[in-house]
């Protein structure tokens, strides 16, 4: 197959002239020299598909990775380039490799799902950031300055700069800067508050309190909130010990049968 330049249909020096075979790839049924084909087709164009995944380098992927996800995204042009619609197969074939490598990207790099329109942000933030940096000394852009070179809000700036600090995950077990003690992430997060379910108790428990007798009230009060024992009690009302431990019982009881039958 031919490799030589055809500079009236593509800008690349080195693009190969693929024109005829891909006119010869449309009329061939499936078969061994289709297939042989194909495959001359996708070797002839595998240069600037890694040229391509080049520009993505220093993204915290591997570039032996993203070689392939341009080569993946090549085989995809490849398949569905039609060459009666009168295009050159270059203006085809790079926003399909270059689509295949965002979507790896968006797919398998985040650690988290973060939607696409975050995702955009994020890069739009990238590339103004870049771009001014190459204007502005000594400092990093402001949000204003990236907002008005990236024709964005400030407000969707920041969301871009936030996003920009979240393409990876830290461990939970990762150490907090400037922790000298090993105090690490996990240390931070908060616990179930085993107070939330006394809340719920009392809260179950208070309207059935309310109705008992005033004396049953004021029992259950000066042993649980008081903290008298039952022989003080019974001395401040009058009656026997053995009297008291009965109407605790009772009312203890009582209230727990309503409660969980209420909950039932």
């Amino acid at each position: 197959m031919r490799t030589q330049a055809s500079a009236k249909h593509h800008p690349h020096d080195d693009a190969p002239d693929t024109a005829e075979a891909f006119r010869k790839l449309a009329t061939l049924p499936p078969g061994q020299q289709r297939d042989t084909l194909r495959e001359e087709i996708v070797e002839a164009w595998l240069p600037m598909a890694e040229r391509l995944a080049g520009r993505f380098r220093s993204r915290g992927e591997s570039h032996e990775d993203l070689r392939q996800v341009a080569a993946l995204g090549l085989v995809k042009a490849v398949d569905r380039y039609d060459p009666e619609l009168g295009n050159a197969f270059e203006s085809y074939a790079v926003p399909t490799i270059t689509g295949e490598i965002k979507r790896h990207f968006r797919d398998h790099m985040w650690t988290l799902h973060v939607p696409r329109r975050v995702q955009d942000l994020r890069n739009r933030v990238r590339f103004a950031s870049q771009d001014l940096s190459g204007t502005i000394s000594g400092r990093r852009p402001t949000v204003a300055e990236i907002a008005e070179h990236a024709r964005m809000s400030e407000e969707d700036v920041l969301t871009g700069l936030e996003a920009l600090e979240s393409f990876t995950a830290l461990s939970l077990d990762a150490e907090l800067p400037g922790s000298e003690d090993g105090y690490s992430l996990s240390d931070a997060l908060g616990s179930p508050d085993p107070a939330l379910d006394t809340v719920i108790d009392r809260e179950a428990v208070k309207p059935r309190l309310q109705a008992l007798p005033e004396r049953e009230r004021a029992i259950l009060y000066m042993r649980f909130f008081g903290d008298m024992t039952q022989s003080r009690i019974a001395d401040e009302l009058g009656i026997s010990q053995m009297h008291v431990s009965r109407l605790i019982s009772r009312c203890c009881t009582r209230l727990r049968d309503q409660v969980m039958r209420d909950v039932a």
